[in-house]
């Protein structure tokens, strides 16, 4: 499945709706206001919330935390040590897996994979003529929730960066 994202998007204070590849209102990204951290909502065509996206305060590397809607770590994005390449990213499941991004994250043409190597998520802007836009292409059986909360994470976080 594709889904539509447009960039910078995820401002503060922001709604904005997740497309899939037939044009329907997917996702929900609600971001809200008057808080000390950056956070996000991702909620899904009904309403029901998917995950919570939270900016970690007070970390030496960039991090970003994603909640399910019980308000559980399900997952860390954050910046690695060291980075001789363009991979600056990882993220930390909170059942000890690891996922991997690798790719240009500027220009929006990475990868997610897990810890097998499998890809789970590509995210390209190819796909897509429209200006500022952005897809996140999600493997079957994957975690569409969690993938998409992540290429928000990698959004955010590279967004700060520049």
């Amino acid at each position: 499945m594709k889904y539509l994202i447009r960039e910078r998007l995820f401002a503060i204070g922001d709604d904005y709706w997740i497309e899939d590849e037939d044009g329907r209102k997917a996702y929900l990204v609600d971001g809200k206001v008057l808080r000390l951290r950056d956070t996000f909502e991702l909620k899904d065509s009904t309403g029901r919330v998917v995950a919570v996206i939270k900016e970690k305060a007070f970390t030496v590397r960039d991090a970003m935390k994603i909640e399910n809607a019980d308000g559980h770590v399900i997952a860390t994005v954050r910046e690695k040590l060291f980075t001789p390449f363009r991979d600056k990213y990882l993220v930390e499941l909170a059942d000890g897996g690891e996922l991997k991004i690798h790719g240009n994250l500027i220009g929006k043409d990475y990868r997610i994979e897990n810890d097998h190597g499998d890809e789970l998520a590509r995210i390209s802007r190819k796909w897509f003529r429209i200006r500022d836009t952005y897809g996140v292409e999600i493997a079957d059986g994957a975690d569409a929730g969690l993938l998409l909360a992540v290429a928000a994470c990698v959004d955010h976080l590279v967004d700060e960066e520049d």
